[in-house]
């Protein structure tokens, strides 16, 4: 009895010792919180995407070499037909012109975009048909009444369910007159067959009819499934020319510029590339405008999907995707690339021989003292003419200078240079005495 007696005492003390053990802890993490929530400290979030596109943190380094690009950046190398689909219309299509296939993502069908006597014979206007890879015919995708445009932007889905483009009213079909009286039939043709006679029957068509779908007289955005059927207008707004259209990573949604018809034809007249106002558009037409200004840079999604970034000028914007109502940052890199192109003309344009390493270091020290002192034309320093979001915190930006002639149907660039923006996440709550990496200047759109 005394054993048991000195055991339940001892049970008893260890249970006291245990509770104020607790109760310590407690008032350590709750002191710990109270000192967090006074100076103001937040731990970083993981990932991206957990992190307002105003709170992200950013370095920008310009001009980086060949070497440290992604493999699809150095090898920008014009893509050519699929082989067998080019047979294809060389041996039985001649009368057509194929101007670009597009493959599936399974590698297992592909579109060929070409052109016909209707479409003007522009490489800007076309039809769109569905083979094989191996260059058998499937199926004509397009009714009579509808003809692609920008046919750089035909793409699949990233799951290969469905085919995204851009299309007008095919203006080849306008209306025939009404005729005052019935045309008389040939004298060997007789409207109906005589007793006896087989009925005529029509001639057998490779492909089933394509029933009409809603056509626009400006450039609107169409999808289908991955058989070229349902093909429906995900935007229905005449009067706008929508284009640089992109597929979001999981394919739920589409980024695309849409600009006025009339500003299309202003710049147009002005030697100028065609500019809209970036957009998110669902894949039920619901249409969300991401900013006002005017841009000719194609909008870049991140590889999770979560933001989507894009260019005005020497300023770069990144937009929250999700949410009703999504917000965006906005960063001028005028200066630092101004700086940087004082650096790149002395080596680039005004050397004599091979820079020793002091001169080097001397010009990049110097640089930012130069561009603010010297209001000089600087031949590199260019607007963005590309983004890449190539890799989950790293934006890669195009600059050069754009040359635009009317005769020919793409642009030439000149003194190209790619520069990194290499993002990183930022606690929402720093410390007060704390100077944080710059973030991007918070821009509700």
């Amino acid at each position: 009895m005394l054993q048991t007696g000195g055991s339940v005492r001892g049970l008893r003390g260890l249970g006291r010792e245990l509770t104020a053990a607790l109760l310590i802890v407690a008032c350590l993490a709750a002191g710990c919180r109270q000192v967090r929530e006074t100076t103001g400290l937040s731990v970083v979030p993981k990932e991206l995407r957990d992190v307002p596109a105003e709170r992200l943190a950013f370095r920008f380094e310009p001009d980086v070499s060949e070497e440290s690009l992604p493999e699809r950046l150095r090898k920008d190398e014009p893509e050519e037909p699929l082989a067998a689909i080019k047979t294809a219309f060389e041996t039985g299509r001649t009368t057509d012109a194929l101007i670009r296939t597009v493959v599936d993502p399974s590698g297992q069908r592909a579109l060929a975009l070409y052109g016909t006597s209707q479409t003007s014979g522009s490489n800007t206007d076309f039809r769109i048909d569905l083979y094989s890879t191996d260059g058998q015919f499937l199926r004509n995708v397009l009714p009579q009444d509808l003809t692609g445009v920008f046919p750089t932007e035909v793409a699949w889905s990233p799951d290969g369910q469905r085919i995204l483009f851009s299309g007008v009213r095919n203006p080849a079909l306008q209306a025939s007159p009404t005729p005052t009286e019935p045309e008389p039939l040939p004298p060997d043709l007789s409207p109906t067959p005589g007793a006896g006679e087989p009925t005529p029957q029509p001639t057998p068509s490779v492909a089933p009819i394509i029933p009409s779908v809603q056509t626009f007289s400006t450039e609107q955005v169409y999808t289908g499934d991955r058989d070229g059927f349902n093909l429906r207008p995900l935007t229905s707004r005449e009067g706008l020319i929508y284009f640089k259209l992109a597929w979001s990573p999981a394919g739920g949604q589409v980024a695309a510029l849409a600009c006025k018809e009339a500003e299309w034809e202003s710049r147009r007249g002005q030697g100028l590339l065609p500019a809209g106002r970036p957009r998110l558009i669902s894949l039920e037409g619901q249409e969300r405008l991401l900013d006002d200004r005017l841009t000719d840079v194609a909008p870049a999604w991140s590889p999770d999907g979560s933001k989507l970034a894009t260019t005005f000028d020497y300023d770069i914007a990144i937009y929250d995707a999700a949410g009703g109502h999504p917000t965006g940052g906005g960063l001028s890199l005028q200066e630092p690339l101004r700086a940087a192109s004082v650096e790149y003309d002395a080596r680039v344009f005004k050397k004599t021989g091979p820079p020793s390493k002091a001169a080097q270091s001397n010009a990049q020290a110097n640089a930012q003292a130069a561009a603010a002192q010297t209001p000089a034309v600087l031949i590199s320093l260019n607007p963005f003419v590309r983004l890449e979001w190539a890799e989950p915190e790293t934006i890669y930006a195009q600059t050069a200078f754009v040359r635009f002639y009317r005769t020919e149907p793409l642009p030439t660039f000149k003194y190209t240079r790619w520069h990194a923006l290499h993002l990183s996440p930022q606690a929402a709550v720093l410390s007060r005495n704390h100077k944080p990496t710059p973030a991007l200047h918070a821009r509700v759109t």
